[in-house]
């Protein structure tokens, strides 16, 4: 079973985070948060296309040195784990093998890195954590959670989950979070107290799916709207 003790930087790329939110073009118009994304590339190509994108990560503290060197010394182990589990995986699908996954994913931290320093000055890249965030309510449009929230459900107690999607409703009209599976592929036990939760708060809380599945099972995103 895919296991890691810790939450680790590992990035995707903005087609990945397109498919697995079910973006449009419309949404990308949208002013964007995006919550825990680490050395994800989808900010720094997303502003490139002239979207309007806020990531925060308490990743973000550190100097591009420090991060770099963090994603050297977790890549190993998180190729390891994934080839042990291979069979936890969907491959093929824009990814053929482990080989091919580490290429790509460290493509897609490389291009975080070379905009981190610049991203940062911007304001792009700012150092918060949930589940207490420094803005504004309704500072955003759309909040987007990949692999953070439910993802680490053995880390993050329910508590922990219970007041970060609150925050998230806070600071923008629309939240969707990817996937809903903990590691090691079982849904997370969270997902039902999260969305009584925030459907007892008024929002309209809906399991949609979505054209996207790498860890096999995973194909599915919680959507909050008002």
């Amino acid at each position: 079973m895919f296991t890691l003790d810790s939450i680790v930087p590992w990035g995707r790329s903005f087609d990945e985070y397109r498919r697995m939110f079910a973006l449009s073009g419309d949404d990308l118009r949208l002013r964007i948060l995006g919550c825990g994304d680490g050395p994800a590339s989808f900010n720094t190509e997303a502003t490139r296309q002239g979207c309007r994108v806020v990531s925060f990560d308490p990743l973000y503290a550190f100097s591009r040195s420090d991060i770099e060197a963090r994603i050297e010394a977790t890549c190993d182990r998180v190729i390891e784990q994934t080839r042990l589990n291979a069979h936890e995986f969907v491959w093929g699908n824009g990814i053929r093998d482990v080989e091919d996954l580490g290429r790509l994913r460290m493509a897609a931290m490389q291009t975080f890195l070379d905009d981190y320093e610049g991203g940062a000055r911007a304001g792009r890249y700012l150092n918060a954590a949930l589940p207490s965030l420094p803005f504004a309510d309704d500072s955003f449009e759309l909040a987007l959670c990949s692999h953070f929230l439910f993802l680490y459900s053995a880390q993050l107690d329910e508590g922990f989950h219970l007041a970060a999607m609150r925050e998230l409703c806070r600071v923008a009209a629309e939240v969707r979070v990817f996937p809903l599976l903990a590691l090691g592929g079982k849904r997370s036990p969270f997902i039902e107290a999260c969305a009584v939760d925030l459907r007892n708060a008024g929002h309209d809380v809906t399991i949609e799916t979505v054209p996207y599945e790498f860890q096999r099972g995973a194909n599915q995103m919680l959507r909050v709207v008002p």
